[in-house]
């Protein structure tokens, strides 16, 4: 993981230093209906875990860094839409169950999430914003160690609501630097051995990111 948050951090820290390089307005120019915007950057995962399992206990899920694509098409300049796109790999352990803790691989996260954004500074060149939507989230990728007697584990994709908060800082007319926390409500079911085991799992995770945007 510090590789790949290396490589991230560098990655963002190299588009920041291109955007400074462009000419900066006396003014900032603002945010206008019909802008589409798109953002890179990197997010940390974090799951709150909560739930219960057939077994007692419960089943978390770590901590997780990666990569995030977001899209964003203003209808005015205080009413924006946003998608992010971004996958994380999470480690799973069942937790003080009946039979101890239990380590159940891993599993890769899609969580595409839809937020409607209102941008009370449109104009400014500090521009904050808050929001709220949707989540769908796909679990896919089981593998990993395991702790015997499991050898299954399967996932539900579910989806969520998701709320956010954000500020937007204007390098550049085309440049933007965004930090972003969202909180995903996110509630669903998982099975161990085909359902022998069975839990309800609460991730609630947060989502926490910094990223370069480029305006068109």
């Amino acid at each position: 993981m510090n590789k790949t948050l290396g490589m991230l951090a560098g990655a963002v820290a190299l588009a920041a230093v291109a955007a400074t390089g462009a000419v900066a307005q006396d003014a900032p120019r603002g945010k206008q209906a019909g802008d589409f915007v798109i953002g890179l950057g990197a997010i940390g995962v974090l799951p709150s875990n909560g739930g219960t399992t057939s077994i007692g206990g419960k089943v978390e899920a770590s901590n997780a860094a990666a990569a995030q694509l977001d899209f964003t098409y203003f209808l005015r300049p205080e009413l924006s839409l946003n998608l992010i796109a971004a996958t994380s790999e999470h480690d799973l352990t069942a937790k003080g169950t009946a039979l101890g803790d239990l380590k159940l691989g891993h599993v890769w996260v899609l969580p595409p999430t839809l937020t409607l954004q209102y941008h009370p500074l449109p104009q400014s060149r500090i521009s904050p914003y808050f929001g709220a939507g949707l989540n769908l989230t796909f679990f896919y990728g089981y593998g990993g160690d395991k702790t015997a007697p499991v050898s299954r584990v399967r996932i539900d994709t579910a989806p969520g609501f998701a709320m956010n908060v954000g500020v937007d800082y204007e390098l550049a007319p085309n440049w933007l630097l965004n930090l972003d926390v969202k909180k995903i409500l996110l509630r669903t079911d998982a099975s161990v051995n085909s359902a022998a085991v069975t839990a309800n799992v609460h991730l609630d995770p947060w989502v926490v990111g910094a990223s370069v945007r480029y305006r068109f």
